[in-house]
Parts: structure tokens; sequence; C-alpha cells
């Protein structure tokens, strides 16, 4: 007697494919995280662990020798007492008012004189670009070998360059400028060139002249363009150092004392570490909160 072979089971071809497209999302996905791993191990290593020992350091008194002791919020309440930070702040904050003005100007200009091809544009964006392409560090050493009145191929002028208050801010405005216009030039540059031309020529089209053609069309669609230059230089200028710490030494009368020299100071000449920590966490959390309301302005409004 032969037995009858039981059915298969009927597989349905939906739960089939669902089964095989989560498979091949959850590889997708796992190579994905193979892939970013090794980034997220640089960030976490150079940026979490980092800040997370700058917190803790802001809320100990941590001396360069010796265990660190708890001595919250006393390195905090010290800010508002330390009158080398708060000049210091509102130096930086006039600085970066300056910078910001003239640096978007003068890229801004940059970017529209090249922004069209024609003989010759691509050797005017290389040399404004240049001076990009040299290290900050060595740009204020080069400037201050220029500048400087007893051997410098300007002190003839008869110009105090960096021994005036004034006139060391200005040296070192100038500094910048030539050193970031050519930088922040090209990102205003990549963001004309994604303007589509046909919009262009149906505003010349329809009779648009060139103000109307820059205030109606080529502002508003470089908005976001803009929006990163702005953070990139008032991040960058309320982080200034190097420019003052080579430069003016913080000079005359640390009257070009940035924020960061005076946390670099308090931690490298005052070994006050927890101090330093503390005006660390300070300049952070007003860099953050600077930098969301940047965004959320330059958005119109939009959070």
């Amino acid at each position: 007697m032969t037995g009858i072979a039981p059915a298969r089971p009927v597989r349905d071809p939906q739960a089939v494919a669902g089964r095989a497209g989560h498979t091949a999302r959850r590889s997708r996905q796992l190579a994905g995280m193979l892939y970013a791993a090794p980034t997220a191990l640089i960030v976490v290593v150079l940026f979490v662990v980092p800040l997370v020992l700058v917190v803790w350091m802001s809320l100990n008194r941590w001396p360069v020798l010796g265990a660190p002791t708890f001595n919250a919020p006393a390195n905090y309440a010290k800010v508002s007492q330390d009158p080398l930070f708060l000049d210091s702040v509102l130096f930086t904050l006039k600085y970066t008012a300056i910078i910001t003005v003239l640096l978007s100007l003068l890229a801004l200009g940059l970017a529209l004189a090249v922004q069209e091809r024609r003989p010759g544009v691509a050797f005017y964006r290389a040399a404004f670009f240049l001076p990009g392409a040299v290290g900050f560090a060595a740009a204020a050493l080069l400037f201050y070998g220029l500048l400087n009145n007893d051997f410098g191929p300007f002190g003839f002028l008869g110009v105090n360059w960096i021994g005036t208050p004034n006139m060391a801010l200005t040296s070192t405005i100038m500094l910048v400028l030539w050193r970031f216009a050519g930088f922040n030039m090209l990102i205003l540059l990549t963001g004309l060139q994604a303007i589509p031309v046909e919009v262009y020529e149906a505003a010349r089209s329809d009779g648009a002249t060139r103000m109307q053609i820059f205030t109606k069309i080529t502002l508003p669609l470089l908005r976001p363009t803009i929006a990163l230059m702005l953070i990139l230089s008032i991040t960058g200028s309320l982080l200034a150092f190097d420019q003052f710490f080579i430069f003016t030494n913080g000079g005359p009368d640390n009257s070009t004392v940035s924020m960061v020299m005076v946390i670099y100071r308090n931690a490298f000449f005052r070994f006050d570490l927890g101090g330093a920590a503390a005006l660390s966490v300070v300049l952070l959390v007003a860099l953050v909160a600077l930098n969301a309301l940047q965004m959320r302005v330059l958005r119109g409004g939009r959070a």
C-alpha cells in the first residue's frame, strides 16, 4: 500500500518578498554602521571624551601635580570676577562684528567679480584663493615681519602698526582679510555657480536691472551659502587665537587679548586648569546658542 505524500504548504509570495526585503535592509544597515564606525570612533576619542573631561575639570580644583578636588561651582563663580576675561569678551565681540562685516562684503565682491567664465578669470580665482593655502601661523609671522617697525619693509611709512591698540586691531584685521577672503570667496562662488542660468535669463528677458537681479534673485538663492559662511566666520572670530598670540601677543597693554588667549594664559601660565576649563565650557555654551540663533534667523524663523 503506497502512502500519499503530504502536500507542501504554499508560501505566500508577499511574505517571502517582505522577509527578503527586511534581510536586505538589515544588511545595508549593518554595512552602513561598519563604514561609519571608524569616523564615530574618531569623534568619540577626539571630541566626546575630551569634552566630558573638560566639563569634569571645570567642576574641580585641578592642580598640575596632585589629585583634583571637587569645588563646584567655584570655578564658574570666578568667571565673572576675572576683569581680563570680561575685557576680552568685549574685545572679541568687537573684533567679530568688524571682521564678519568686512570679510563677508569682500568675499562677496570677489565672488561676483569672478562668477562669470571669461578669459583670465581662472587666474584671478587662483590668485584670490592662494593666501588661503598659507598656514595661519605662517601668515601671522609673515605680517609681523612685514609690519615690524624695526626691520619690516613697511616700517619706513612711519606707522606704528602694532604699537597702539587701534593700529594693532587694524593690522590684525588686514591679516585676517588677506588670509580668509579667498576661502570665503570660494564658498560663495560655489553657491553662485549652483544658481541656474535660466533664472537669470528669464529675469533679463523681463527687463530686470542688475540691482534687481542681485537683490531679488542672487541674494535669496544664496542665503544657505551665506549662512554657512557667516557661521564659519563668526565661530572662527570668537575662537580667535593665532593672530593675536603670534602677531600682537595680546598687546599693547592687553588691548588685543581674545577670550581663547585668556583661557590659554589661565591654563599654561597660572596653571589654573579648572578655571580655564570653566571658561572653555562657558565659551562652548555661548557658541552653541549663538549658532542655533544664527540658523534660526537665517532660515527665516523656521526651526
